[in-house]
């Protein structure tokens, strides 16, 4: 019997429906036991506080070490260690040993438990409740770096679960600190006060595999790239301060102290560091320019891979793409503190800024202040550094470990290459590679660095993909297994 309009219709729409409800549905698959033992782990990790004002640290590490002694770790494989005295005391760090078979040396896992402050009033969610919406997981420390830590702690976890012996000992060190704020590094308090990590010697460690750095590549939502981080940017912090002797406020004078200073930071603000390039970032953009997808991108990244002092034009037009391709390309320094005054109704007597510098490897601190003092071009604006700069030396890649990466990659996403990155941010990698270690930046999880939404690590409303989030998971457990 012919269909009629009407019925035709009905038809399409059923079909529409249908085709909608099965999408749903396969949107809604249920979750491995894996995925909800990561996911368990990520909402126990930022629904705890470890902000340095208010939180804890050591309360995230004893709820991870109930975690792995009901997995069966020994007690003895597990620590909670850190000062035992003063304000320090409520931020201390976990190790857990992972015993292998001793056919390769041990290698260290890190990553940080503390976060960056948050304040509540701010975000559109709870940033200590873990909330997935729209297909992302909210959360303060959901990108830095609480999702590296859950990575680590679930593959740890299901190993051992499945009787799984890998060829040597994993020692993992969550630590707290990483983010500043006040109190000690963990990095540097183990490195000096413990010649042996949950029982295993430092001298005897191969490498380190650092969670808080590298990571996967999206241009257009599809994976184009893995990348290690190799080396990293150097933090540098300098204070600007400008004084008056102030007075009434109903007699106000043109030179104003809190004046002063905004017009040294808008001074500030205008100027570009120059245009360098480093052994990594050349690398990076060559094999970059052929992945990207935009001509006029790939042709700027091929112009700024060349020399060590790069087409200057072609610099220009790709740092002015994104934030992130202006960081590899230059040292930056951006103000993020400010205070002035005391009284609503007095003169301004001080006024002062924090700008916090990201210098590239190589750079001379004194170089980088002289420069800002020469912008400033006002002698009555002081500038002293807040805590000397540390720098650190890159760590190549051995083509063994490249490979293992390479295969894990190939598993999940195909044929991507592996990418040597420069960090813009610093982690504790750097306090390992000055003691001496070879440190290297292995995330699983993709973002695109070229979008801001992608962005949020220290911000409001921090986020990463669920997807993306289970994907790390499970790069992260095939890493370990082959390692």
């Amino acid at each position: 019997m012919p269909l009629t309009p009407n019925t035709r219709c009905a038809v399409a729409f059923a079909c529409v429906a249908l085709i909608a409800a099965v999408t749903h549905l396969g949107a809604q698959q249920p979750l491995t036991p894996y995925q909800r033992l990561g996911r368990d782990v990520l909402r126990e990790l930022v629904e705890t506080n470890t902000e340095h004002s208010i939180g804890s640290t050591t309360k995230a590490a004893e709820l991870l070490a109930v975690r792995f002694r009901a997995a069966g770790f020994a007690a003895s494989d597990i620590e909670v260690v850190g000062p035992d005295s003063g304000t320090d005391r409520k931020d201390k760090n976990l190790l857990v040993r992972y015993r292998g078979s001793g056919k390769r040396r041990p290698i260290l896992l890190i990553g940080h438990l503390d976060v960056v402050e948050a304040r509540p009033s701010d975000w559109a969610r709870d940033p200590f409740t873990l909330v997935e919406e729209n297909g992302y997981f909210y959360g303060r420390g959901t990108l830095d770096m609480k999702d590296g830590d859950a990575s680590w702690v679930a593959a740890l976890l299901r190993m051992k679960e499945e009787g799984d012996v890998p060829n040597g000992d994993y020692i993992l060190a969550l630590t707290a600190g990483e983010e500043g704020g006040g109190g000690y590094n963990g990095i540097q308090w183990l490195l000096a006060n413990r010649r042996e990590l949950a029982g295993v010697p430092l001298a005897s460690i191969q490498y380190v595999l650092n969670a808080d750095a590298g990571g996967g590549e999206l241009r257009n939502g599809k994976p184009i790239a893995l990348d290690v981080q190799a080396a990293e940017k150097v933090f540098y912090s300098l204070s600007l301060t400008a004084r008056n002797p102030g007075g009434h406020s109903s007699l106000p004078r043109k030179d104003n102290a809190i004046y002063a200073l905004a017009r040294a930071l808008e001074r500030l603000s205008n100027y570009d560091f120059p245009v360098r390039t480093n052994s990594v970032t050349r690398a990076y953009f060559a094999q970059t320019a052929s992945l990207v997808g935009d001509p006029n991108v790939s042709s700027e990244m091929r112009a700024v891979s060349a020399p060590e002092v790069p087409d200057s034009a072609a610099a220009a037009r790709l740092a002015a793409r994104s934030a992130f391709y202006n960081a590899q390309l230059r040292t930056t320094c951006v103000a993020t503190l400010l205070q002035g005054g005391h009284a609503e109704n007095a003169l301004p007597q001080t006024a002062q800024a924090t700008v916090n510098c990201r210098m590239l490897p190589g750079t001379n601190p004194s170089d980088v202040a002289a420069t800002i003092r020469r912008v400033i071009g006002d002698t009555s604006v002081v500038m002293a550094s807040v805590r000397p700069a540390v720098a650190s030396p890159p760590s190549v890649l051995p083509p063994a470990v490249q490979r293992e990466i390479q295969q894990v990659v190939t598993s999940l996403w195909g044929t991507l290459p592996i990418v040597p990155n420069m960090e813009t941010g610093a982690t504790d990698g750097l306090f390992l590679r000055n003691a001496g270690f070879s440190v290297y930046g292995v995330s699983g999880l993709f973002a695109d660095p070229t979008v801001d939404e992608d962005n949020r690590a220290h911000g409001l409303n921090e986020r990463i993909g669920v997807r993306a989030f289970y994907d790390q998971l499970e790069f992260t457990y095939r890493l370990l297994r082959r390692l």
